[in-house]
């Protein structure tokens, strides 16, 4: 059994949808779990990305794995998003996502009472999520990223998708549909995910979009790099699937290579694709995820303490 709350945060003329799943109702909102903030990619709003439901298909809500395992688990939809409103001809790139980070995260911290949080992005939001993190250093207290692109460079899925460049720079909307959503799971390997993840997907989304912004695609395709790997001064974990075609792995590999922090990590998931949880191998990022948020911190001083503390 799990607890839940939605919020409304207001961003100029709209408002951010919020979501929050806990294993137990924290008193007036106050937490002693801690907080682990989770910021969706280009294409799936954050509850369906991070909360999917399929039935018969069990622990495919990553919100619900970690509630279970005693965090205070909080996700967002984006400006464009599902749940969420749309600033008038916006395209919601990664630098519309970093400033709606800076209107909601401040209300976790308040709501739940901890002086920082522990965050995780998966593929642009991944990008969005570091260049919070890099600008907002006291409030991120461990980075992890997956699906990771830095500049692009050796990525078969960024190449194809360039020559589309012009469509995506001519209109701030994309359309959707379970086709599509199919195709997220189909590009990089077959065989990696079960059929029933993009239906799921479809279900969830379609009614609430049929677009969905084009900024992230621009920014990927033209904008690299966006992160600054050096200005990353917390413990960072990069997670890359074997089989991703947006993260390659010298473009990942060269990005951890300049994060400045020793306490970091670079994690390959064999029969993993771009979406790591959600494929049949999703118990491996679950393991992955977990090892990092728990590992203790410290310099070897005799000063370690538990990194999940997260106040």
């Amino acid at each position: 059994m799990t607890w839940t709350q939605d919020y409304y945060i207001d961003k100029g003329t709209i408002q951010l949808y919020v979501y929050r799943k806990c294993s137990v109702e924290p008193f007036a909102g106050r937490t002693s779990m801690p907080v682990l903030f989770l910021v969706h990619g280009s294409t799936v709003s954050g509850r369906n990305t991070f909360d999917l439901q399929i039935p018969g298909a069990p622990d495919y809500s990553v919100m619900d794995h970690f509630a279970r395992l005693g965090y205070d688990v909080w996700t967002m939809d984006h400006d464009g998003y599902g749940r969420s409103g749309w600033t008038e001809g916006s395209n919601s790139d990664i630098r519309s996502g970093v400033d709606d980070l800076e209107c909601v995260i401040p209300f976790v911290l308040e709501t739940t009472g901890a002086s920082h949080l522990l965050m995780f992005g998966t593929s642009s939001g991944a990008l969005r999520a570091a260049r919070f993190a890099a600008g907002h250093q006291a409030w991120v207290a461990r980075l992890a990223l997956a699906a990771l692109v830095y500049t692009g460079a050796g990525s078969p899925t960024l190449e194809q998708r360039r020559k589309r460049l012009p469509e995506y720079l001519a209109s701030p909307r994309r359309p959707v549909d379970l086709a599509f959503y199919q195709s997220m799971f189909e590009r990089d390997k077959a065989g990696t995910s079960d059929a029933l993840v993009p239906q799921a997907i479809a279900a969830a989304e379609l009614p609430l979009v049929e677009h969905v912004p084009t900024g992230t695609y621009v920014d990927m395709c033209a904008h690299l790099p966006l992160v600054d790997p050096a200005a990353l001064a917390c413990p960072v974990q990069i997670i890359r699937g074997e089989y991703d075609g947006i993260a390659a792995p010298e473009d990942v590999l060269d990005f951890f290579a300049r994060l400045p922090n020793p306490d970091k990590q670079f994690i390959s998931l064999a029969g993993v694709a771009h979406n790591p949880m959600m494929g049949l191998c999703r118990h491996k990022f679950y393991a992955a995820l977990e090892m990092f948020l728990t590992m203790p911190a410290g310099d070897g001083s005799g000063n370690e303490t538990m990194a999940s503390a997260g106040r």
